[in-house]
């Protein structure tokens, strides 16, 4: 399926690696123009920008700490004052801080909650005022798997992502009658930095709880994405959809 988004802005947060990496090269070849954020890799965004500059593309790269409120619509107005209209946004930044629940520091899972759900509600609030305006525009916001099912060691991300698809939903309903579509991405094991940082064992032993029997992707993620941005989406609004090789079935 041909996904064309020819000359639309997409914001796309946490741009520079692992899945949110795989969305920004997806939007450059469907033709889109993209910014996206990052919080320290400097150098990484900046190559991004010139590779894509290079090869004809509109991109440009901001830094962001997610989770706060007042950087986040600073950032979008700047945005739309050098770059144009916002499109899309992509609410992909997130972290994990693991630890059983009553090991688990109050400082991280406080930060887990700023970054994943504040950070979140925070840009979507910065944006769909804006759309809104336009009554036209899409939202996707990467929730996970863990959100969805026990995963021991996580319920702080968990708690974050489960409350995603309830902000996906909720957000879905207010602003259906603008044109505006909201909805979610849930992955599941994806071939990522943060599953190659695991025990090798832990490793070994992932697939196997997979009825697919491997791991995702970072392109098969961000092809949902961009299906959920295109135009072929239009009349879906308020679902996740679950990239996860069956384990969550």
């Amino acid at each position: 399926m041909f996904v064309d988004l020819q000359n639309h802005l997409v914001l796309v947060t946490g741009g520079t690696r692992g899945i949110g990496r795989a969305i920004v090269d997806g939007l450059w070849r469907s033709g889109a123009k993209v910014a996206f954020t990052f919080q320290r890799e400097t150098q990484l965004a900046e190559e991004m920008v010139k590779a894509a500059h290079r090869d004809g593309k509109k991109a440009w790269a901001f830094q962001l700490e997610s989770g706060d409120a007042g950087a986040a619509s600073e950032l979008v107005e700047r945005i739309e004052s050098e770059c144009g209209e916002i499109y899309g946004l992509v609410n992909n930044a997130g972290i994990t801080r693991d630890r059983a629940f009553l090991m688990m520091s109050l400082e991280n899972w406080d930060q887990v909650v700023q970054v994943n759900l504040n950070g979140t509600a925070y840009m979507s609030r910065a944006v769909l005022g804006r759309l809104i305006n336009r009554k036209q525009g899409k939202v996707v916001n990467l929730s996970s798997v863990s959100g969805m099912k026990a995963s021991p060691g996580q319920a702080n991300y968990s708690a974050t992502k489960a409350a995603l698809i309830a902000l996906t939903k909720t957000l879905s309903h207010e602003v259906a009658r603008f044109g505006i579509q909201v909805n979610a991405v849930a992955p599941g094991f994806i071939n990522t930095e943060m599953v190659t940082s695991m025990p090798e064992q832990m490793q070994r032993q992932l697939p196997k709880s997979i009825p697919l029997r491997r791991l995702g992707r970072v392109d098969e993620v961000a092809d949902a994405v961009l299906y959920l941005l295109s135009q072929h989406a239009d009349y879906i609004t308020g679902h996740t959809l679950i990239i996860d090789g069956g384990l969550s079935a």
